[in-house]
């Protein structure tokens, strides 16, 4: 079996502005806290969808979840200010 491909993809698949630029890697970084603390709190969410929750597993959710609160604030805030990491 023959693949085709295209000769624009060929050559835009590694373009150069496809690339994110520095603003863009700068707002990433910016938003990694967030980011990680979302994605903990997802890990516990999963975590618990095949057991019954225990006590310490509710606190461990609900410290999670106010940790992206918090993050969220924190960019929030940073937004409103103009303030820059």
């Amino acid at each position: 079996m023959t693949y085709i491909v295209t000769v624009q993809d060929a050559v835009t698949a590694f373009a150069d502005w496809m690339e994110p630029t520095d603003s863009e890697l700068d707002a990433i970084e910016a938003e990694m806290p967030r980011i990680l603390a979302e994605v903990e709190a997802l890990d516990v969410q999963i975590a618990l969808l095949d057991q019954a929750p225990t006590e310490l597993d509710q606190r461990r959710a609900r410290r999670d979840r106010r940790r992206v609160l918090s993050e969220r604030a924190v960019l929030a805030n940073r937004a409103v200010s103009g303030a820059v990491a």
